[in-house]
């Protein structure tokens, strides 16, 4: 049997980087899939892909820092396929900024993409969640929610939210058989992650000095995410809870 057999996953940002690759390992581990986002070509390819390898699939126009769209995304969702098992918080956005030079606009994006976002899907989540007996919530944070670097100040604080969020609602919902947990990767091989690193000016040699910091010697890639992501959203890993796990290349053993 495939590790997600009879499960239903809710993954956001589902259409590109590591959204779209959780979306696939999900499907190829058994489960049904409803991809959600803002931007409907990207989901509707994924759903294709999904389909195409013999799996139901389900694209959802949803921004995540809407509660009225999140609440009926995940109604959809759950309408669709009878249940909802899994939440994948993978939609995010980033700025490459100093505090002093982060407009008000710039910090509340961040905020309300990164950790707000996460926010109001695993709180829709879990009227769905107590009806299927229990569930999981898979958080995408980020290495940069537990240290620091430089430039990243509304990152590195949405992200040490979404750590903490993770850690207050695994506590608060142990009780009713939902687990919440968050995988922390460094830089990873995304559209987002290239457009970060381009705002270098020399885009180059940015990318080799961040991969001269990893001991491993790569940047990652979104199916290494993707397949933490199973792993905590399966079966095996039903006596982990509440703990933010860094996906770095060693890059934070130093």
């Amino acid at each position: 049997m495939r590790r997600l057999s009879g499960k239903v996953a809710f993954i956001t940002g589902g259409g590109t980087g590591i959204g779209r690759a959780c979306a696939l390992a999900f499907a190829r581990e058994g489960a049904k899939v409803a991809v959600a986002g803002r931007r409907p070509s990207p989901l509707a390819s994924v759903t294709r892909e999904i389909e195409a390898a013999g799996t139901e699939a389900l694209a959802l126009e949803c921004d995540v820092t809407d509660a009225a769209a999140v609440q009926t995304a995940l109604q959809q969702a759950e309408k669709c396929f009878g249940q909802l098992n899994i939440v994948v918080n993978n939609a995010g956005t980033a700025i490459v900024a100093a505090a002093e030079n982060t407009s008000d606009e710039d910090w509340d994006r961040v905020i309300a993409t990164n950790l707000t976002g996460t926010f109001l899907v695993s709180r829709a989540a879990l009227p769905a969640f107590r009806r299927a007996g229990g569930g999981t919530i898979v958080n995408i944070g980020s290495i940069l929610g537990t240290i620091a670097r430089k430039d990243r100040a509304a990152y590195c604080a949405a992200k040490a939210g979404v750590s903490g969020l993770t850690r207050a609602m695994a506590l608060d919902h142990a009780q009713d058989k939902i687990r919440v947990n968050c995988i922390c990767p460094s830089i990873i091989e995304t559209d987002l992650g290239a457009e970060v690193m381009s705002q270098n000016p020399d885009a180059q040699a940015e990318r080799a000095k961040r991969i001269a910091e990893i001991p491993i010697g790569r940047i990652g890639t979104p199916e290494d995410v993707a397949m933490m992501a199973v792993y905590l959203a399966s079966d095996e890993a039903s006596w982990i809870t509440g703990a933010s796990f860094p996906l770095d290349g060693g890059l934070t053993a130093y």
